[in-house]
C-alpha cells in the first residue's frame, strides 16, 4: 500500500476546515492531515462571534467541528501554534515554537486581521479589533468597566460589534467615514433606514467623520476628527475592514499583492502551496464572505482529489446582516443605474424596504429591509440570473407565493445553498439519494446545512421535496427527534407518556430505549417538562434536570456570582420596597442594580453564599428571570394616570403575572398590557400582549423582540377582564401542550398556524374550558422557589454552601 501524502494546513478557521471535510468525503484515505491553528479552539462559526459578543449563544454553540471530530478522522490538530516560516527547499513549516513539519501539499488559510488606523495613537491601550473569540472577550471585560465605546466601522461587522456593545450595556457610538451605513451593500434609502432602525434601540452615530487622532495617555480617552471635533470614548473597536493576512507567504517568497495571488484552482506561485479564504486574492479580489471562501473550498478539494471540476470564477456576494431585531439582506448590484430596470416597494409604517434589479429582464441584485423571508431564494435567482416572473415578483413584493415550479430544479448543483457552512445543492441531493435521508434534521446532522442562522431551512426542504418527488411526505419531513439519544419526536415522547403512564424521566428513557441511558443535557430538561405538564400532580420535579439557573433559582454570572431578580408586579414596587431593596444591596455589596427591560431591578454580583440571604432579607417573591415560565408582565400606566389610557392596565398586568407566575412553559414566555393602541408597553413584540382599544381588549399572540424578532398576530378581540383571563390561560395551556420544549411562541405560531389557534382557543368555548381546567390543576401544584429552598436546610447547603457552581451560562 502507498504511504498517504501528507497534507498541512496552516489555520484552523472556516474556509480551511470546509476544504478538509470536502477532502474527506471525496478521498478519505488519500491524505495525512496535519492542521496548525494559532487560537485555543477547534473550529469555529466566526460569523457568529456577534451572538457570543451579545450573550445570546455561548463559545460551545458555535463551535463547527470539535475535538472528537479530529480524533475520528485522524487529523492531528495543533492548537495555540502559530507558523512562522515556510521552508521551500525542504518542504517544511516552522512554529513558533520550533516545531518543523515536512509536506507534499499546503494550503494557506491564514484569514484576514482586522484593518487598523495608522494614525498618531492608535497603539493605545482599549483600542482593539473584532475578529476572533478573544476580540469578545476582551469587549465583553471591557463593557464591565467602561462605559463610553467607540466602533469605526459603519459596514457589517461594525454593526454587529456596535450592537453586541449595546447589549452589553454600554453607550455606543459608531464612526462612519462615509454619510451611509453598509455603503457597499445598501442604496441611500435602505441604509437611512437602517440607521433609524438602529438609532431606535439605542445606537448612536457619528457619520462623515474621518479620525485622525486616538486622544489620551496610555489608555485611549477619545478620538479627534479631521473636522478639528472630537468624541469621548473609553474604548474604541476597529471594525472599518480587514486585510489578508499574507505575511507568512510573503516572508516565504510566495506572490502576493494585496493578498496571497491565486490561480482558479487555488495555486499559489509555488508548486505544491494553495492558499483559500480570505488571506488570498483572485482576479483581483479578496473576499471577507464566507461563501465565496466555501466555493474556493469545493474547488480546491476536488483538485487535490484529482477529481475534475470546473474553475473558480469568482463568486456573486450577498450580504445579511447577524443582530437581533434587524432583517438586513443585499445581495449583486444594489445601486440605480440607466441600463437597469427597478421594482421596488417601500412600506414606511411597516418598515420595510424591498428593491430588486434587473437587466434584460434577469434578475442581477436585490436589497430587502425589513422582511427578509425570501432572501435565499432571491440569493440563487441572482445567482443564476432568473428571468423575473409573476410569480416571483408576487413572492417578493408580497402579494402571492412564488410557484414552486422549477426554482430548485434550476439551482446548480455546484451552487452553496448553505451560506453559513458552505453546503452545495449536490451534496444534500447526494445524502437524500445515498443515505435515504426523509427529513430537513436528518440533512441538517449530516450535512451541516441549516444548523447556523436557519435561513437555508426553506430551500433545503425544497430540495428534499424536489428529490422524493411523491415520496415525500410533509408530515414526516417535519418529524425531529428531540435529541441524539432518539429518533422519537416530541409528539411521539409526549403519546408514550401518557399511555404508557411513565412518570419519571428515566421510566421514558428505559421504556422508550433511549440509546444513551443517563439521556444528555438537551433531553433531560425537556423530559422533566413534558413529564411535569402531563403528569403535574404525580411528577416530582427532577432538580437535576434543570438548566443552572433553574437549579439555583438565580442567573449565574460569567464571574461566578448571581443576579437575583424580585417580583414588581406589572412592573408596580413601593416606597417602602425601593427602600428595602436598596438596603439589602447595600449590605450585601451588589456591584450593580440594574433596570430590566420588564421594568423590574436586577441585583447583580451577589455571592453564592449570599444568595439564601438575599432572598429571606428581601421577602419578596422569585421574579423567575432565569426560568422557562412567565418572566414579566410588562405594563403601561393605563386609565389610572395617563390622560390617552382607555383601559386599567396597571391592574390587568398585576392580575395576569400573579395567577401565571411560577407555572413551567417549553420557554421563556413575557406578556405586556397596553391602556390604549399608543403601545408603550410594547405589546406587539410579546408572547402574549394586551391592548386596550375602544373600551374593549385586542389580544395578540407570537411577538418576539429576540434575535429571530417577530411582530404578533392579533388572537382576537373581547369586551371584559374576564375573558381576556380566560382566553389567555386557554392559549397558555394550548402552548404547553403543543409546543415542543424550547420553542417561544413566534416559532411554535408558525408551525402550528394562527387559524388552528383561533379555532381551538378563540372559537370553541369547550376546548377552552378544558384547557383552562388544566391549567388551573397545574396552577395548584406551584411553589414560591426561593421560600421553597429556605424552608428546606438540606437543600440550601446542598446548593448554596457545599456544591461549586461551575462559571458557565446555560
Amino acid at each position: 500500500m502507498l504511504e498517504r501524502e501528507h497534507l498541512v494546513v496552516v489555520g484552523n478557521g472556516m474556509a480551511g476546515i470546509n476544504t478538509v471535510e470536502n477532502i474527506l468525503k471525496l478521498a478519505p484515505n488519500k491524505y495525512k492531515i496535519t492542521i496548525f491553528g494559532a487560537e485555543p479552539y477547534p473550529n469555529y462559526n466566526r460569523i457568529q462571534l456577534s451572538y457570543v459578543l451579545e450573550k445570546s449563544k455561548a463559545i460551545e454553540d458555535i463551535i463547527l467541528n470539535d475535538w472528537q471530530w479530529y480524533k475520528d478522522n485522524g487529523i492531528a490538530l495543533h492548537t495555540g501554534a502559530t507558523v512562522m516560516r515556510i521552508d521551500l527547499a525542504h518542504k517544511q513549516v516552522v512554529t513558533d515554537s520550533g516545531v518543523q513539519t515536512g509536506f507534499d501539499k499546503l494550503i494557506l488559510a491564514t484569514g484576514s486581521r482586522p484593518f487598523r488606523l495608522n494614525v498618531p495613537g492608535s497603539d493605545k491601550q482599549g483600542i482593539v479589533g473584532f475578529r476572533d473569540i478573544d476580540d469578545c472577550e476582551r469587549m465583553v471585560r471591557a463593557a464591565d468597566v467602561y462605559r463610553k465605546a467607540a466602533v469605526i466601522g459603519g459596514g457589517l461587522l461594525g454593526l454587529e460589534a456596535a450592537k453586541g456593545l449595546l447589549k452589553l450595556g454600554m453607550d455606543v457610538t459608531v464612526v462612519h467615514l462615509f454619510e451611509e451605513l453598509m455603503e457597499r451593500q445598501l442604496d441611500r434609502t435602505a441604509s437611512l433606514m437602517l440607521q433609524a432602525e438602529l438609532e431606535g434601540q439605542g445606537l448612536k452615530f457619528a457619520m462623515g467623520k474621518k479620525t485622525t487622532a486616538f486622544l489620551g495617555d496610555e489608555r485611549v480617552s477619545g478620538l479627534q476628527f479631521n473636522d478639528g471635533t472630537t468624541l469621548e470614548a473609553e474604548f474604541v473597536v476597529m471594525a472599518a475592514g480587514i486585510v489578508p493576512n499574507a505575511e507568512l507567504a510573503k516572508a516565504s517568497g510566495l506572490e502576493v499583492n494585496r493578498g496571497i495571488v491565486v490561480d482558479d484552482f487555488m495555486r499559489t506561485s509555488v508548486s505544491d502551496i494553495y492558499a483559500v479564504g480570505e488571506c488570498n486574492e483572485h482576479r483581483g479580489v479578496s473576499y471577507g464572505l464566507v461563501a465565496p471562501l466555501f466555493e474556493q473550498g469545493g474547488v480546491l478539494a476536488k483538485h487535490l482529489c484529482s477529481v475534475e471540476t470546473k474553475p473558480y470564477e469568482g463568486t456573486v456576494v450577498s450580504t445579511q446582516l447577524k443582530i437581533s431585531g434587524i432583517d438586513v439582506f443585499s445581495a449583486g448590484e444594489f445601486m440605480d443605474a440607466p441600463d437597469l430596470a427597478i421594482v421596488r416597494m417601500h412600506d414606511e409604517w411597516r418598515r420595510i424596504y424591498k428593491k430588486i434589479l434587473l437587466r434584460g429582464g434577469r434578475i442581477v441584485g436585490g436589497v430587502l429591509i425589513g422582511d427578509g423571508k425570501e432572501s435565499t431564494r432571491l440569493q440563487q435567482w441572482i445567482r443564476t440570473g432568473t428571468v423575473m416572473t409573476d410569480a416571483i415578483h408576487g413572492a417578493l413584493m408580497g402579494a402571492v407565493e412564488a410557484a414552486s415550479g422549477n426554482t430548485v430544479a434550476d439551482i446548480a448543483d455546484e451552487e452553496i445553498v448553505c451560506g453559513c457552512n458552505g453546503v452545495t445543492k449536490k451534496r444534500i441531493v447526494d445524502v437524500i439519494q445515498e443515505q435515504g435521508f426523509t427529513t430537513v434534521e436528518e440533512i441538517k446532522m449530516s450535512t451541516g446545512a441549516s444548523r447556523s442562522c436557519g435561513g437555508c431551512r426553506p430551500v433545503v426542504e425544497q430540495i428534499l421535496k424536489h428529490v422524493l418527488g411523491d415520496k415525500y411526505d410533509s408530515a414526516a419531513a417535519k418529524k425531529e427527534g428531540i435529541c441524539a439519544c432518539t429518533t422519537l419526536s416530541k409528539d411521539e415522547v409526549v403519546r408514550n407518556i401518557k399511555e404508557k403512564g411513565l412518570i419519571t424521566s428515566k421510566e421514558v428513557r428505559y421504556a422508550l430505549g433511549w440509546e444513551n441511558e443517563e439521556g444528555c443535557s438537551k433531553c433531560r430538561p425537556a423530559l422533566n417538562y413534558y413529564l411535569g405538564m402531563i403528569w403535574p400532580s404525580e411528577h416530582v420535579d427532577e432538580r437535576d434536570a434543570r438548566f443552572v439557573n433553574e437549579r439555583m433559582h438565580a442567573n449565574i454570572q460569567k464571574d461566578g456570582t448571581f443576579g437575583v431578580i424580585p417580583r414588581m408586579y406589572g412592573g408596580v414596587t413601593t416606597p417602602e420596597d425601593l427602600r428595602l431593596i436598596a438596603d439589602v444591596a447595600v449590605k450585601y455589596k451588589v456591584k450593580l442594580v440594574k433596570v430590566t427591560g420588564g421594568q423590574r431591578l436586577d441585583l447583580l454580583g451577589i455571592k453564592r453564599e449570599d444568595v439564601p440571604k438575599v432572598w429571606e432579607e428581601l421577602g419578596m417573591p422569585s421574579g423567575y428571570a432565569y426560568a422557562k415560565a412567565l418572566r414579566t408582565v410588562k405594563t403601561c400606566v393605563g386609565s389610572q394616570f395617563c390622560r390617552f389610557g382607555t383601559k386599567d392596565s396597571i391592574d390587568m398586568g398585576v392580575r395576569l403575572e400573579k395567577k401565571f407566575e411560577r407555572l413551567d412553559m417549553p420557554a421563556k414566555f413575557k406578556m405586556a398590557v397596553n391602556g390604549c393602541p399608543r403601545n408603550c408597553a410594547e405589546s406587539a413584540t410579546k408572547d402574549l400582549g394586551i391592548v386596550g382599544n375602544e373600551g374593549a381588549w385586542e389580544i395578540y399572540v407570537g411577538g418576539n423582540g429576540g434575535i429571530k424578532a417577530r411582530l404578533a398576530d392579533l388572537l382576537c378581540k373581547v369586551k371584559t377582564d374576564d375573558e381576556v383571563m380566560g382566553i389567555v390561560g386557554a392559549f397558555i395551556q394550548y402552548y404547553r401542550e403543543t409546543a415542543k420544549y424550547l420553542e417561544r411562541t413566534s416559532d411554535w405560531l408558525e408551525r402550528t398556524g394562527l387559524e388552528n389557534v383561533i379555532a381551538t382557543v378563540v372559537d370553541n368555548a369547550e376546548k377552552r374550558e378544558e384547557l383552562n381546567a388544566r391549567i388551573d390543576l397545574a396552577l395548584e401544584q406551584v411553589k414560591e422557589p426561593w421560600r421553597d429552598i429556605l424552608d428546606n436546610r438540606k437543600l440550601k447547603e446542598q446548593l448554596f454552601e457545599e456544591i461549586k457552581v461551575p462559571a458557565h451560562h446555560e
